[in-house]
């Protein structure tokens, strides 16, 4: 049966099939879309449809550089199949699949050049964007403004956020825990702060609250550096999607889970004697330095 001759040979492609199919099931891997923990709805930051056409753009670049010598070696599989399987060596057809094969890696080549540059364009776009945002952002937080934010602060250890109010220094530090499964089948999001240890259900951890205390310190002693006097820094660890329930107070730390963490800040620390000393002198020369520092040492600042 000579159809058989063209049937068999697809044995040989199952393989790559295979290696196609996991492929498309991590085309999405790239998405950075995120959503809130509080709400569950969509985080959108300036440029964030431009974000949304860059993940598309990697995920074109992904699947086309993945797919692309899977789909490119095809013929030439196939090919090596027929000649096992046929009675008569035919030349013409075995250089149909060379043909074919050279066809698709040129087509993929320029696929992949296409990527390249879209994602260029998109980043020049989405880098402007930024730049339009950040000088808008100043109509509503002025240079003269009492609230500062610094975001991925990197002095010893590196800080995820800095937090400059009328009334202190807050570092800040975010932890991420999923909540723990009952039984029941039900989630159990309660989190007990202990002075020296967080107790979650099932298990109890220390390093989120020795690294807060540490970042703390650690902006404390690199603030009075420089500027020449000692600045009052409160810690502060945020677990959000967690309740929090205090069994002791963590002592110079405060832990929360990121609801209404402005008003939180908007407080004086809880240190009363520190936070009488952060004066307005103290204040902008806290902002000078960390901005100074910002700059040196480019982040997200706002």
């Amino acid at each position: 049966m000579a159809w058989l001759e063209y049937l068999l040979p697809l044995i040989f492609l199952f393989p790559l099939a295979a290696t196609a199919m996991v492929v498309l099931a991590l085309r999405n891997l790239h998405d950075a879309r995120v959503s809130s923990p509080f709400d569950a709805h969509r985080l959108r930051e300036p440029g964030q449809s431009l974000r949304d056409r860059l993940d598309q753009a990697f995920t074109g670049l992904f699947l086309n550089g993945a797919l692309g010598p899977i789909i490119t070696l095809t013929p030439l599989v196939y090919g090596m199949g027929r000649m096992l399987f046929a009675d008569q060596q035919n030349w013409l057809e075995w250089s149909l699949y060379g043909a074919l094969s050279t066809v698709l890696v040129l087509v993929f080549c320029l696929r992949l050049i296409r990527d390249f540059q879209r994602i260029r364009r998109l980043k020049l776009g989405l880098a402007c964007e930024l730049a339009v945002g950040q000088e808008l952002s100043r109509l509503i937080r002025p240079e003269a403004h009492p609230y500062f934010v610094f975001h991925d602060v990197s002095l010893d250890t590196s800080l995820d956020h800095v937090a400059v109010t009328p009334e202190g220094v807050f570092a800040i530090e975010t932890r991420a825990r999923t909540p723990a499964v009952l039984p029941s089948g039900e989630q159990s999001n309660v989190v007990v702060v202990e002075e020296d240890r967080l107790r979650f259900p099932g298990w109890k951890e220390r390093q989120p609250l020795r690294e807060t205390r540490q970042a703390s310190r650690s902006l404390a002693s690199w603030l009075e550096e420089r500027t020449g006097q000692s600045v009052p820094v409160q810690g502060v660890l945020v677990m959000p999607g967690w309740q929090i329930e205090q069994a002791d107070r963590a002592g110079d730390l405060l832990v929360v889970n990121g609801e209404g963490l402005a008003d939180y800040l908007d407080q004086p620390p809880s240190n009363r004697q520190a936070a009488r000393a952060f004066d307005d002198a103290t204040h902008d020369a806290v902002i000078r330095v960390l901005r100074q520092h910002a700059l040196s040492n480019p982040g997200k600042t706002a």
